[in-house]
């Protein structure tokens, strides 16, 4: 296939990119600079313009952009940030898929959708949630509207784990050095899922043209914050004694820590398993595992 990825040099995307060639697709890189490499072309999503020949004879468009959640402490000018670098970009790429009959536009969410689910196990089925990030995801998806015709699939992605980069890269350093433990209660479930198991499910939906719509990319085992965080203790060999108190969570990080840190969703993949995908990291003993040694 001949597929255009925006946001391939981001955590996934390199990830991405390099798999899909591995497996002798084509892919053109979108970038928001003059073109350095024969594999990319120019846009400019708040202008809405795309290089007229970037999308010519693809067969999907992957859509990967969006500003870091977690990267700093919410205020009114970051949330819109984080909303205009996902809904602007989107909407550009629907609108050309939908204009060039591009067959299938991926384009990424997040599992943020379902708003705290608790102990409620939740698939693609389930209704959104409430506070901030469940609104960003639903503006988020709402915005492939423009490519209603051709087939889409929202990702709602989970907590990625990787030797570097993503939620385990961030974490590595504060276990290695005693510091991991328990967050508030530690009941929160994290839906998590390998990078390997995210890159494979992308090439999947790619090469699979009848799932469409929202697919949750986590593994089928979610676990809670304290199963989580016993596990990566016993994978680096330290000892996980320490809890922060949910108050000092609020206190440091404001508004991410109520939403993104304190809450959680129990979300699993059925649309994947219902169309046959193998997960290569099912239990996180392994993809902790994967990832120390990566």
């Amino acid at each position: 296939m001949r597929v255009v990825v925006a946001g391939s040099s981001g955590f996934i995307g390199t990830s991405l990119v390099a798999a899909l060639r591995g497996a002798e697709h084509e892919v053109i890189r979108l970038v928001r600079r003059r073109p350095a490499a024969p594999d990319e072309r120019e846009w400019d999503p708040p202008a809405g313009r795309i290089a007229p020949d970037a999308l010519t004879g693809a067969d999907a468009v992957v859509n990967l952009c969006g500003a870091g959640v977690a990267d700093k402490r919410w205020n009114h000018a970051r949330k819109q940030v984080l909303l205009d670098s996902r809904t602007v970009p989107t909407e550009v790429l629907a609108t050309a898929v939908a204009e060039q009959r591009i067959p299938t536009l991926v384009n990424a969410s997040a599992v943020g959708y379902y708003g705290d689910t608790k102990d409620e196990v939740v698939d693609e089925s389930a209704p959104s949630g409430t506070g901030f990030l469940a609104e960003l995801c639903r503006q988020w998806e709402a915005a492939t509207a423009p490519a209603a015709g051709q087939r889409v699939v929202r990702l709602r992605t989970g907590l990625v784990i990787s030797p570097s980069g993503g939620l385990f890269g961030k974490l590595k350093p504060l276990f290695r050095f005693f510091l991991g433990g328990r967050l508030g209660d530690g009941r929160q479930y994290m839906p998590w899922i390998s990078l390997d198991d995210v890159i494979s499910a992308i090439r999947y939906v790619l090469e699979h043209d009848a799932i469409h719509g929202p697919v949750n990319l986590t593994s089928p085992s979610p676990v809670t914050n304290a199963e989580f965080t016993r596990t990566v203790g016993h994978a680096l060999h330290r000892p996980t004694p320490w809890v922060v108190p949910g108050s000092v969570l609020k206190a440091v990080l404001g508004e991410i820590a109520e939403e993104g840190v304190l809450a959680g969703q129990r979300a699993v993949p059925k649309v994947l398993e219902r169309n046959g995908f193998h997960f290569l990291h099912p239990a996180l003993g392994a993809a902790v595992a994967a990832a120390v040694h990566g």
